[in-house]
């Protein structure tokens, strides 16, 4: 029942599972960024005052995304590798018969795996989201000067109970905010009841103000002309102000505030939680490479099917990365639910780990 029967075999096989995954990652990014390097540097070049200062510049952006990116893969190639070698040399039946069970076996390479996961969470989180954003900004003008103006809210619209609210565009923030061009459709129900027009609208207590408004009473048919109005509304001003949040340009620790403030706009929200939960399993689905690279660990060497074990280790693992790409396109769409959407793949794939282990070695 002891965790580590020999902390020398611990540390031996979790070495194995660090070196070999660091050396594939270095050679997956050195060769996958030279080739996006050949095909980008001619853009960026094409940029008057653009220079190789600019390059390595594309370089420092896009290396993070691909380290985030294929760290997982990296993973599994190198747990792949290092249980195949442990197999091929006998050294894993040389453990079984010192008495080592196969969870105990694999339980050095999971938690090596663990501070993989936690280390590319702090990566994602601290560095590979502002890369994303200052990539994204910089390709979106073509590699050119990137301007720091912030566009204004265009084109809002907002529900509150059973009324919506349109405006044109929305400058300032919380009381100072002033909505223009704003149409009011006041609903009775799902019966509409006025429509309610003013050239500009600005907050006041429970409501808002609206100056030089048209009504139309939708029941007798008659407009009406007023200099001013006030709208008794629940709609706040941060409902307008409140811009789309995207994931991948958000950390973790900002996207949950980010979550509250678009909920509480009326806005959907579930891919966003989706996403949210799925910065957790991605990073955590490390942990499960071990477990599914496991069978190239185990049966007989000479037995022929060292690479047969092999391959199917390294479908299972592929298998995951598909069907957790699948069900977080599904939580993106929101026809599954966040929490299935993030972590319905891990726990798919950590049984079978699990019954192929029991079955074929416990």
């Amino acid at each position: 029942m002891t965790l580590f029967p020999s902390p020398t075999i611990a540390r031996y096989t979790a070495r194995l599972l660090l070196t070999r995954s660091a050396a594939f990652l270095a050679g997956l990014v050195v060769i996958l960024m030279t080739l996006d390097l050949l095909g980008e540097s001619g853009k960026i070049l094409a940029v008057h005052g653009n220079t190789d200062a600019d390059l390595w510049h594309y370089v420092g952006l896009r290396v993070p995304q691909l380290i985030a990116l294929f760290l997982p893969f990296a993973v599994l190639l190198g747990t792949l590798v290092a249980l195949a070698t442990l197999n091929a040399n006998s050294e894993v039946v040389i453990f079984k018969a010192a008495g080592i069970s196969a969870h105990q076996i694999l339980l050095p390479l999971v938690l090596a795996a663990l501070g993989i996961a936690a280390v590319n969470f702090a990566f994602n989180e601290a560095v590979v989201v502002k890369a994303n954003k200052s990539l994204a900004a910089w390709q979106a003008v073509d590699y050119g000067p990137v301007g720091r103006a912030v566009p204004a809210v265009t084109d809002a619209w907002v529900r509150g109970g059973d009324d919506l609210f349109h405006a044109a565009s929305v400058t300032g923030a919380g009381p100072d905010t002033i909505l223009h061009d704003v149409t009011i459709y006041d609903r009775t129900g799902n019966r509409l009841a006025t429509v309610v027009h003013g050239a500009t609208a600005r907050p006041v207590p429970g409501g808002w103000r609206l100056t030089d408004v048209g009504t139309f009473d939708v029941a007798r048919g008659v407009n009406r002309r007023l200099p001013t109005i006030d709208f008794a509304s629940p709609v706040v001003p941060d409902q307008f102000t409140t811009t789309t949040v995207t994931p991948a340009f958000t950390a973790f620790w900002d996207l949950i505030p980010a979550i509250r403030e678009q909920r509480a706009a009326g806005k959907r929200v579930t891919p966003l939680v989706a996403a949210m939960n799925h910065k957790v399993s991605g990073p955590l689905s490390a942990i499960l490479m071990p477990l599914l690279g496991g069978v190239a660990a185990f049966g007989l060497a000479r037995s022929g099917q060292l690479f047969l074990r092999a391959v199917i280790g390294m479908f299972l693992g592929f298998g995951f990365f598909v069907a957790d790409n699948f069900m977080v396109a599904m939580g993106g769409f929101g026809t599954v639910p966040p929490l299935l959407a993030s972590w319905a793949a891990f726990l798919l794939f950590f049984l079978i780990g699990e019954t192929v282990l029991f079955r074929t070695e416990e």
